[in-house]
């Protein structure tokens, strides 16, 4: 069993290093020094998260003072730019923090503020964790249904063979049709149920809600179609 090396690493100093810099290094050491960096920066990604976290909470005590919780007053932005300014951070290192912190301030602010106040301020009532998790689980639903459809595209029996007498056993490929058309289905009523009626509503122009509305419209009467041939039929009929 190799013995374990100790790796002095100091992010402040650190070289950025070559491949003929580690050319004599054995495996222990290299395994040694690679866990040393991983832990160094572990420990960075750690520390910068919760100064990130920290300054959100110094954006939001700013937006507190100047009575502005949506942050779009000329004085508050004046101020903060003033912040980031003296900070003296390159541009695109600033332009990522400033990201990471409205991140970060969102849900502060969704922590703190009630649905009510939210309203007031013409904030948006989820976080954006929570909207992040959304659009998530929503192109995850758009993905699964694009390969379903694939699949029942691939698996739809022909048309010579659709005419075959009920009563013959189904082939592998009807079966699997079959599965398909519950899977799509099953991927309809979910990707429906990321229809947010907030985002219908307060967000969308009337334009965009009556496309949507002439969508679903169109949805209606195709699941009508369906239905004539999936509901029990009534007995004696």
């Amino acid at each position: 069993m190799s013995r374990e090396v100790a790796v002095p690493v100091d992010a402040d100093t650190l070289p950025v290093l070559e491949l003929d810099d580690l050319a004599q290094e054995g495996e222990a050491a290299l395994v040694a020094r690679g866990a040393a960096y991983a832990k160094e920066y572990g420990r960075i990604q750690g520390v910068s998260t919760t100064l990130a976290k920290n300054l959100a909470v110094v954006v939001v005590a700013l937006r507190v003072q100047h009575d502005d919780m949506r942050g779009s007053s000329h004085e508050y932005r004046q101020t903060v730019s003033d912040m980031y300014r003296q900070a003296g951070l390159p541009a695109d290192s600033q332009g990522a923090l400033q990201n990471t912190v409205r991140w970060h301030v969102g849900n502060l602010l969704r922590r703190t503020m009630t649905p009510r106040q939210l309203e007031a301020n013409n904030l948006q009532p989820t976080s954006p964790l929570e909207r992040l998790q959304d659009s998530r689980k929503t192109n995850s639903a758009i993905i699964k249904a694009a390969k379903v459809s694939q699949a029942v595209t691939e698996s739809k029996p022909t048309p010579s063979r659709r005419k075959a007498d009920a009563d013959e056993p189904s082939t592998g490929t009807e079966i699997k049709a079959t599965a398909d058309h519950l899977r799509l289905a099953s991927v309809v009523v979910d990707i429906l149920g990321q229809l947010d009626k907030n985002v219908i509503k307060r967000h969308m122009t009337a334009g965009q809600r009556a496309a949507l509305d002439a969508d679903l419209a169109k949805m209606e009467r195709k699941i009508a179609s369906l239905r004539t041939v999936t509901k029990k039929p009534r007995s004696g009929a």
